[in-house]
């Protein structure tokens, strides 16, 4: 890729970042952001975008949805890239930009697992790998929740899992599985282990969200803040420079996701988060109510829960084929 000019993007940029920080946005979307600004610069031979408006928005949102043929959803976050640039960095007025063309999405069935299928692909995992498959399948979260538990989070006398900040910036309480209950405490054990270890070589303090690491700057280091799933090695902290131990990343256990379902010879187009599919699904066919299980998901509306009720219809809980009422 080209470099962007040196005098006047790169200081956009860093005010992208500023204003994106400042209303603490996560990392990954920090990343999102500034890669679909420099793509919107670079598609318009390098113009700075306070000298562009609607017309090369659209031009820019209609090369990705023709000639890119990128998702929805990826079309979405350009959208909301360059809204965010143009609104908060730019200061400028947008009335232009409810009239931009967006793709319609299309409204599909998530893959679901039956709970043997599970079984098989959680049988090839091992180790840190599996546990973190059986949290997933256990507890239905996200994989970043997953990767994101600290130490605190866990209550194994209430048998409770605490995710802080989910989807949204919502906290909520999910139960502890009894079958993860030996292996978590086994792990922890060992990561106990890491965490002495960093101690006594004086590494920093893990990162710490908002304002508790200037409020309390030793907290980073205590048990009780430590990682579920620390990395094994120390990384640089892409925000303050920090050489500090960060949690996994999804990327690894994805890797181990996709060996396991080629291994258990499973054909469906499974992801880690087919793990949180089958959750929801296998709840509602063991006769939970559609509300719990939208709290337990996080859903803000029920009527994203509701696909699952649409996977029920068919297969195992759904209509009988004719067909097998003949006696052909």
């Amino acid at each position: 890729m080209s470099p962007l000019p040196s005098t006047q993007s790169p200081k956009l940029l860093d005010e992208l970042k500023r204003q994106i920080r400042l209303r603490h946005y996560s990392l990954r979307t920090e990343e999102q952001y500034l890669y679909w600004v420099r793509q919107f610069i670079l598609f318009h031979c390098k113009r700075h975008p306070r000298d562009m408006g609607a017309r090369e928005v659209g031009a820019f949102l209609e090369h990705l949805a023709t000639d890119k043929r990128v998702a929805v959803s990826t079309h979405k976050q350009a959208l909301s890239a360059l809204a965010f640039l143009y609104r908060v960095v730019l200061r400028q007025e947008l009335p232009w930009m409810s009239d931009m063309v967006r793709p319609k999405a299309e409204r599909k069935l998530p893959a679901v697992l039956t709970p043997q299928e599970v079984q098989l692909v959680l049988a090839q995992l091992e180790g840190t790998q599996q546990l973190i498959g059986k949290l997933l399948y256990g507890t239905g979260m996200r994989i970043n929740e997953t990767l994101r538990l600290r130490i605190k989070d866990i209550d194994f006398g209430h048998r409770t899992l605490i995710v802080r900040e989910g989807k949204g910036a919502k906290d909520r309480a999910l139960m502890l599985p009894e079958a993860v209950m030996r292996p978590l405490k086994i792990h922890l054990a060992n990561v106990r282990d890491l965490w002495s270890k960093d101690r006594r070589s004086n590494v920093g303090p893990v990162w710490m969200p908002d304002a508790l690491e200037r409020k309390n700057p030793h907290a980073g280091m205590t048990w009780q803040w430590f990682w579920v799933f620390p990395q094994a090695t120390l990384s640089q902290d892409p925000r303050g420079g920090m050489t500090r131990r960060h949690h996994m990343q999804d990327q690894q256990f994805q890797r181990h996701f996709k060996q396991a379902l080629q291994l258990a010879a499973i054909a469906k187009p499974a992801t880690p988060h087919t793990l949180r599919h089958s959750f929801a699904t296998h709840l509602l066919q063991n006769g939970y109510d559609i509300r719990t299980v939208q709290e337990l998901l996080g859903h803000a509306d029920v009527s994203t829960t509701m696909i699952y009720t649409h996977v029920l219809k068919i297969g195992g809980g759904g209509v009988r084929s004719p067909l097998d009422m003949m006696t052909v």
